[in-house]
């Protein structure tokens, strides 16, 4: 009775953050950049409808107690002879419904505090671009239907991010981290192509519902054996760490800082950062049927959440310090999905991303009243030591301060370990290659020489005859 009503509000959803991506985007390509103040009015208009019809989705489907609605725009690629299309598709249940209401009441929170807070900026318009693009990539990854529309989210996430990170592009720092997260995204999206790919392979197409079940999330059970279970979701692991920042790739996250305050609010407080903890909670199913890759979810989880803490109590400035209890909570809300607690972990994981959100906004203004506390106290606020600290010699209290201060050295660890020798290993190749390409381009040369030289002395000669002539002359030389 009421699926057409359901259809136009999901489709509502989706397409309205999408208009307002194409808005911004052909007005700079038209170089007719629009006022400061329609932007605003398009990006409240456009996020507020997406909105509004994400909970109107969630009353009917609770009202008629639907758990699962599917909204399908069809295939946008097809290959017929290899059996593989790019099927777009979106659904409506306990797990996407929560997750882009979240996402759209931030991305409009947010927004309004950048229009105030980049007021007058040179980058004003280029902001609202990326910032638009994150919003369409995270209702993307949040309804996602299938792998290849979830892929599709989580570039447009990546994308957005990287760029806004490297906002202030006139300084080094900022455009060399923006890098660095970037290269970190492609070992992520390199991860996640090859679980798209092994699950192609091994059922012909990637609907999650082929994958996880026919029943409504979070009680499907996978459909795929053991052994593919365990490597696509080994894959879709690595590429949760890589977007949200687990071992061994948290040292990508404070460097993301360096963007605005309003995008290291939105992405690394509250959505960015637990994509890679929503994606598991999507593939739960496989996670349940898998005993070892369950233990390696718990494992890894464990493993960032002790690092994080340890590292965060001793950074000096607030949005690092921020970065990494963001870490530790999104690990913990790993450690409850590896441990089947999916809805503690998604009640956690929407929490933790409001909380995060007020703390870095509030960031700024938190420093000022602080120094004015401070200021009115006449002496520093001391900071109480943890008692496990205290009880260590001061050798081991310095070595451990200093291992924190250097972020458990990850970033060395993968510079000298991965980057240096697989660098190392290509420029081997790249050097192969132009030797290769000066021999046949110097035997190119001595053919062509001794074809012009045949021709003039043997003006009559045949074809055949001139080019067994080229083959014994180039012997010669060789």
């Amino acid at each position: 009775m009421y699926a057409w009503l359901v259809n136009i509000l999901g489709f509502s959803t989706v397409v309205a953050p999408l208009l307002l991506l194409m808005v911004i985007s052909c007005s700079l390509l038209l170089q007719r950049q629009l006022l400061e103040g329609t932007i605003a009015r398009w990006m409240k208009g456009t996020i507020g409808v997406a909105l509004v019809a994400a909970i109107g989705v969630l009353v009917i489907m609770l009202w008629t107690k639907s758990y699962r609605e599917e909204i399908d725009f069809g295939n946008l690629v097809t290959i017929n002879d290899v059996h593989f299309h790019f099927h777009l598709s979106f659904i409506f249940d306990r797990l996407s419904v929560p997750m882009v209401i979240l996402s759209l009441a931030l991305c409009f929170t947010i927004g309004s505090f950048g229009i105030s807070y980049l007021h007058r900026d040179a980058g004003f318009h280029r902001f609202f671009l990326f910032f638009s693009m994150f919003t369409v990539g995270m209702v993307f990854a949040s309804l996602a239907a299938t792998i290849e529309t979830l892929f599709l989210g989580w570039e447009f996430v990546g994308l957005s991010s990287a760029l806004l990170i490297a906002y202030f592009q006139d300084r080094v720092s900022p455009v060399a981290n923006g890098l660095r997260v970037w290269i970190v995204y492609r070992i992520a999206d390199a991860a996640f192509l090859t679980a798209a790919v092994l699950l192609h392979h091994q059922t012909g197409e990637g609907q999650f519902i082929t994958m996880l079940g026919s029943e409504a999330w979070p009680y499907g059970v996978s459909t795929l054996s053991n052994g593919v279970a365990f490597w696509v979701g080994f894959f879709l692991l690595i590429a949760a760490a890589g977007k949200s920042g687990l071992i061994p790739f948290s040292g990508w996250l404070p460097r993301a800082m360096e963007g605005p305050t309003p995008s290291s609010a939105v992405f690394y407080g509250a959505l960015s950062v637990h994509l890679g903890a929503f994606l598991l909670l999507r593939i739960s199913p496989i996670i349940d049927q898998s005993f070892p890759l369950r233990c390696l979810v718990i494992g890894l989880g464990l493993a960032t959440a002790v690092y994080a803490a340890f590292t965060a109590s001793v950074q000096s400035d607030v949005k690092s310090s921020l970065a990494f209890s963001s870490l530790t909570q999104v690990s913990i809300i790993v450690v409850e999905i590896g441990f089947g607690f999916q809805y503690l972990a998604l009640i956690h994981l929407v929490g933790h991303a409001c909380l995060r959100t007020l703390q870095l906004l509030r960031a700024p203004t938190l420093l000022r009243d602080y120094k004015t506390l401070e200021n009115a106290l006449g002496d520093n606020l001391s900071l109480l030591t943890p008692s496990w600290i205290q009880w260590a010699g001061p050798t081991v209290q310095r070595r451990l301060y200093r291992a924190a201060m250097e972020r458990g050295y990850l970033d060395a660890i993968l510079d000298d370990c991965i980057a240096k020798p697989f660098i190392a290993v290509f420029r081997v190749f790249d050097r192969l290659e132009h030797a290769w390409i000066r021999i046949l381009d110097g035997d190119s040369k001595r053919i062509s020489e001794i074809s012009s030289s045949l021709d003039t002395r043997k003006t009559g000669a045949s074809a055949n005859s001139i080019s067994k002539s080229v083959e014994i002359e180039v012997r010669k030389d060789h």
